[in-house]
């Protein structure tokens, strides 16, 4: 068991309810196999006392926090800097507290692309046309991730065209919207909603249009196996789970925080997911 000292670095995360959260077994599991001297707490924290909050966990010491549902919004508010992740996502999911300064960023689109990197190799943004289903806050920091790294066209499908619309007009570049997904040339096909979750209807949609080399992915990860994702592996794609994105996303953070690059590996993912339902 580690025992903390008087110089621990400090991190949590921040949400209303938190209680939710993988995070704090995510970074547990990295500080205990690194033996760094720190800890990372769940943080709940009522939205009218957001910003409170956040400043005076900086004032108490703390490294930084990563945020959660439903402070990213306000998280961008009460930064006194946000870099170009934050600001193409309109939104931030890790603080860094730094000489005074509240500094912000979105590691979503990073976590989302390192995830599907890692579980589909041989994929790369530039491969081709995605699609992504959904146009709320992780379909604008996926599709923003994608087109800064050079995929060469995001479409966006979405129950309500004219939010998917307006994301198109914020994010600029190629991009699309369109009333049915165009999967025959598509490379990639992103799950964005909430469809496929525990307790939500499955995703209806047929994919024998898409391509045979073309990978399947699910931002969800309760259950780990969608019924998108096994529909996907029924026909022979390569499908992603959301689990890995939550694992990549706090990579950075926890690197400016507790000084040291953290991996993402077998042990890590087993870790995580042990109380997670298969399908």
């Amino acid at each position: 068991m580690r025992l903390l000292s008087g110089h621990a670095r400090l991190a949590g995360v921040l949400g209303w309810p938190v209680s939710h959260s993988r995070s704090p077994r995510l970074h547990g599991h990295w500080l205990e196999t690194l033996d760094i001297d720190g800890a990372y707490l769940p943080l709940p924290v009522h939205p009218d006392g957001f910003a409170a909050a956040v400043r005076a966990l900086a004032g108490l010491g703390f490294r930084g926090a990563n945020v959660t549902i439903p402070h990213k919004v306000a998280a961008f508010a009460v930064c006194d800097v946000v870099d170009a992740t934050a600001q193409r996502a309109g939104a931030v999911n890790t603080l860094v507290f730094r000489d005074g300064r509240i500094e912000g960023s979105n590691t979503d689109g990073f976590g989302f692309i390192e995830n599907v990197r890692d579980r589909a190799p041989g994929w790369q943004p530039s491969s081709g046309p995605a699609v992504l289903l959904g146009a709320g806050g992780a379909a604008r920091a996926i599709a923003a991730a994608l087109l800064d790294a050079g995929c060469p066209c995001v479409t966006l499908v979405n129950r309500s065209r004219a939010r998917a619309e307006a994301l198109a007009r914020d994010l600029g570049g190629p991009i699309a919207v369109a009333e049915m997904p165009p999967l025959a040339e598509a490379t990639l096909l992103v799950n964005t909603t909430s469809l496929g979750m525990q307790g939500h209807p499955p995703l209806a949609i047929d994919l024998a249009p898409l391509p045979t080399a073309a990978v399947v992915a699910d931002i969800v990860y309760v259950p780990l196996e969608t019924p998108l994702l096994a529909a996907a592996r029924a026909r022979g794609l390569r499908a992603v789970d959301g689990l890995g994105m939550l694992l990549h996303q706090a990579r950075p953070g926890f690197e400016a925080w507790f000084g040291t690059a953290p991996i993402v590996d077998a042990a890590l993912r087993q870790v995580v997911a042990a109380d997670i339902p298969p399908r």
